[in-house]
C-alpha cells in the first residue's frame, strides 16, 4: 500500500467530504492478517453485509467459505460456484406449494439467460479481508475501495469517477445481489484497461442491511488512485460543490 496515497486521500476526504464515513477496502490472502477477526461459522442464513458493518466501524474482518452464511455470498466472493437448486424459479415466480419466488425476474428462462452473462470467478486466496481505509497498513494491497454513501456523497464520487473519462459508462450499475456489486463486479474490473466504478446495494433483499439513504460505490484500486490524484483540480474546488458539501456537513450534524 502506498502510504502517500492513503494519507493524501484521508486529508482530501476530510476537506471536501467532511463528516462522511471513510470507505472500506478488501483484498484476498491465504493467511489471516494480524488484528483481523473472523466471525464464527454460520449455522444458518446470514447476509455478509452485516459483517461488513463491523469493518465500517473499524474492525478488520476476514471471511472464508465456512463463515459466510449465504450461498450467494460464497459465490459472489469467489469461494463457490454452485447455485441453490431451482434458482431460476427462486429468482422469478417460484414453484407453487414448494418454493416462494422473489420475483426479481419475469421468468425462469430470463434468469437462466441472466446467469449466463454473470460468470462466477474463483477467489485468488483462501480469505477475503475487509478493512476501513484508515486501518490499512503498508503491507496491505487493496483490490477495491467501497463507499457506503448517501446521495449527495455519491454525487461527488460519481462525478469524480468520470472526471478523466470520455466514456459515459465510467460508472455502471449492474443487476445482481448486493455482495456481487461490491465484490465480484468491481474485482472483475480491476485489471481492465479502463476499470469502471460500480454503483450497488440496490438488491431489494439486501436493502434492510443498510441505512435507508445509503447505496454503494465500489472502485477498483487502479481507478481509485486516479480519483485521488484528480481531486484538487476537479469540481470539488468549485462553488457548485461547496453548496452540496454544506448539505453533507449539515446532514452529518443532524445524525450526531
Amino acid at each position: 500500500m502506498d502510504m502517500g496515497i492513503k494519507d493524501k486521500f484521508e486529508r482530501l476526504w476530510k476537506k471536501y467530504f467532511n463528516g462522511s464515513d471513510l470507505p472500506i477496502s478488501f483484498f484476498y490472502t491465504d493467511e489471516l492478517p494480524p488484528g483481523a477477526e473472523m466471525p464464527k461459522p454460520a449455522t444458518g442464513h446470514r447476509c455478509l453485509i452485516g459483517d461488513l458493518a463491523k469493518a465500517g466501524r473499524g474492525k478488520n474482518v476476514a471471511l472464508n467459505a465456512e463463515v459466510i452464511g449465504c450461498a450467494g455470498g460464497r459465490r459472489y466472493l469467489g469461494f463457490a460456484s454452485e447455485l441453490m437448486p431451482e434458482f431460476e424459479y427462486f429468482l422469478s415466480y417460484g414453484i407453487p406449494g414448494k418454493l416462494e419466488g422473489e420475483r426479481y425476474k419475469k421468468s425462469p428462462e430470463l434468469v437462466r439467460e441472466t446467469m449466463k452473462r454473470q460468470p462466477a470467478f474463483t477467489a485468488p486466496g483462501a480469505l477475503i479481508v475487509f478493512k476501513r481505509w484508515d486501518r490499512l497498513a503498508e503491507s496491505d494491497y487493496p483490490d477495491v475501495v467501497i463507499f457506503f454513501a448517501a446521495p449527495d456523497v455519491l454525487s461527488g464520487l460519481f462525478t469524480l469517477a468520470a472526471f478523466d473519462e470520455a466514456d459515459v459508462d465510467a460508472v455502471f450499475s449492474p443487476f445482481g445481489a448486493g455482495c456481487s456489486t461490491i465484490v465480484q463486479y468491481p474485482y472483475r474490473e480491476k485489471d481492465a484497461e479502463k476499470p469502471r466504478a460500480v454503483i450497488g446495494m440496490l438488491d431489494v433483499s439486501a436493502r434492510p442491511c443498510v441505512p435507508a439513504d445509503v447505496v454503494t460505490l465500489a472502485v477498483p484500486m487502479k481507478k481509485f488512485v486516479r480519483m485521488v490524484e484528480n481531486m484538487e483540480e476537479s469540481f470539488l474546488v468549485t462553488d457548485s460543490w461547496k453548496k452540496v458539501r454544506r448539505r453533507i456537513v449539515a446532514a452529518s450534524k443532524t445524525e450526531k
